[in-house]
């Protein structure tokens, strides 16, 4: 597929659900929802159209994030299509075993004490998120995306919890100080072949069940709000947005997006920069 520029739609669009991505799609440059998206959103709402967050964030961090400034419940796609909310409610959720839960952990803890790479590893529970490691950049890191967030001893005594049907563990997500690619192919080769691994931006990997992805959750809220992929539109910058990209017929890829994604998209959108999600929007509804 060659996409092309946004700027080839020439007029409005039968869109009733929009679906973007936070990092990089639908944040500005200081990781912050645009002042200009508010109104947009009011527009949409107005017309039916549905607005969904789809992030690796957690749905707490997502929630936070817009529930104070908008009138009615919002649906959501967090923790890379592994939690869909719908209404308020939880209508879908996947997750991972305690046996790779068990390996990843043990891998992080060996890499860290080897000292081959500078990561940290972050267990991504329905109910809260669970890290170990302390120092203040980790820290401040994960709370960006992860605003319920509990520090424990050990990420092992998080597991009996799980295997007693307390928690549902998500996911695993590996923040590298490094880069994140590099790492996980050096590290997560042998997870990969029954688990997806998923490089969800420059410093952060995902660990997650086969067939779990923001496609799915999408996926999830047509069929639960009967609309079809023809009437979606879809936008996203970086790996973990790339299966996505098929559940819109109008698929965007943000101008600073990586190039799979450039090359899997119907079009090419505005940097996140220039605000290119609320520009497009615009003129799809008109």
């Amino acid at each position: 597929m060659t996409a092309v520029d946004w700027t080839e739609i020439t007029s409005p669009v039968d869109i009733q659900l929009v679906v973007a991505d936070m990092d990089g799609t639908l944040l500005d440059e200081h990781s912050e929802i645009p002042s200009d998206f508010w109104p947009m959103l009011e527009r949409l709402q107005s017309r039916g159209i549905e607005f969904v967050p789809a992030s690796g964030r957690q749905y707490a961090t997502l929630r936070s994030m817009f529930a104070d400034r908008v009138p009615r419940e919002l649906s959501y796609i967090a923790e890379n299509g592994n939690v869909v909310v719908a209404d308020g409610k939880v209508i879908e959720v996947h997750g991972v075993d305690v046996a790779v839960s068990r390996t990843v952990i043990d891998l992080v803890d060996d890499a860290v004490a080897n000292a081959t790479h500078d990561i940290g590893l972050v267990l991504c529970g329905l109910n809260t998120a669970y890290i170990q490691r302390t120092d203040q950049p980790f820290v401040d890191e994960c709370r960006k995306y992860y605003h319920a967030l509990e520090i424990v001893p050990d990420l092992h005594a998080v597991l009996p919890s799980v295997e007693h049907g307390d928690e549902t563990m998500l996911k695993l997500a590996i923040f590298d100080f490094g880069d994140a690619e590099t790492m996980a192919a050096d590290m997560l080769s042998g997870i990969a072949r029954d688990y997806q691994v998923v490089v969800s931006g420059a410093h952060w990997v995902d660990i997650m069940s086969l067939g779990t992805d923001k496609r799915r959750g999408v996926e999830a809220l047509q069929q639960h709000l009967n609309i079809a992929a023809a009437n979606t539109a879809v936008f996203g910058d970086y790996l973990n947005d790339l299966q996505m990209l098929s559940a819109g017929e109008c698929s965007f890829a943000m101008g600073n997006a990586h190039p799979e994604l450039k090359a899997a998209a119907h079009y090419i959108a505005p940097t996140n920069v220039e605000h290119g999600v609320i520009t497009v929007v615009n003129r799809l509804i008109g």
